[in-house]
């Protein structure tokens, strides 16, 4: 066997491994919500498929809300990643290829609000949003969340060295605007970075917990997270339900990451054949 053999069948190999460890959690929640909560905690466990999907499906359908707050976070999710990649986008082209006075400074705080854990601004938060009456409400998940540091900082980190000075130059010469040259000129170059930070943002907002719990009042107008928490009995859990719920949870979660994350792949690709 010679050395390239062997280090392409090494290669695949561990990403066989790889994919198996990624993968086994989903086939194994698939197992869970085919099966009763009994057949779950059998000893050894069971790994196989059971009978008991449809019937599953059909008890977390009469339990909560399942289509409503699926709505519910799903308007959240497209509303918060739209917001998110506009004003991430903007605010980063700007740190990135214009020079203001506290550019520096502004930066720097921005970086601060890492270290600040997120459960810190829950009640300052929560204080805003019933100060201008917007508990219960879904503005009050998505107003916030329009944008954050992260998504400024990766954008910035990456328009910084992808957008050449000379288009700029270029462009206002041409008499372009501010505007125009972030739509025209480096909206196209960011395409990369915007698919990475819309799927991560999307992501994010779909699993998002606490403060949809915290924000919305009411059980019958929440998010799919908090719904499926409903599930959870006062003292026990249906665990067969849980993970059937889980299941339909994710699965729109997963044609989305995989439609994002094609072309995401494709922008990259793309970028490589035109440098």
């Amino acid at each position: 066997m010679t050395p390239t053999l062997r280090t392409r069948l090494t290669g695949g190999i561990l990403l066989a491994i790889g994919a198996v460890i990624v993968l086994f959690p989903y086939y194994w929640l698939a197992v869970m919500a085919t099966n009763t909560t009994g057949d779950i905690f059998t000893t050894p466990p069971k790994l196989t498929f059971g009978t008991h999907l449809f019937d599953n499906i059909g008890e977390v359908l009469d339990r909560i809300d399942f289509f409503g707050s699926l709505l519910n976070t799903v308007i959240v999710s497209v509303a918060t990643t739209v917001l998110v990649l506009f004003f991430d986008s903007l605010a980063a082209f700007t740190f990135a290829k214009y020079a203001f006075p506290g550019r520096n400074v502004l930066f720097t705080i921005l970086l601060a609000t890492f270290v600040v854990p997120t459960q810190l601004s829950a009640i300052p938060q929560y204080s805003i949003m019933a100060s201008i009456g917007w508990v219960g409400d879904l503005k009050a998940l998505i107003v916030p969340a329009a944008a954050n540091a992260f998504g400024i900082f990766w954008m910035r980190q990456y328009a910084a060295s992808a957008i050449p000075d000379e288009l700029l130059e270029a462009a206002k010469v041409d008499g372009a605007g501010f505007f125009r040259t972030y739509w025209t000129i480096a909206m196209p170059i960011l395409r990369p970075a915007l698919a990475f930070l819309g799927i991560f943002t999307f992501v994010t907002t779909w699993n998002d917990y606490l403060w949809p719990l915290i924000v919305m009042v009411d059980p019958s107008n929440t998010t799919l997270q908090v719904a499926l928490n409903q599930l959870n009995g006062l003292y026990g859990a249906d665990y067969s339900l849980v993970m059937a719920g889980t299941l339909m949870a994710v699965i729109p979660l997963l044609v989305v990451f995989l439609f994002g994350a094609r072309h995401f792949i494709r922008n990259i690709a793309a970028g490589a054949v035109k440098g």
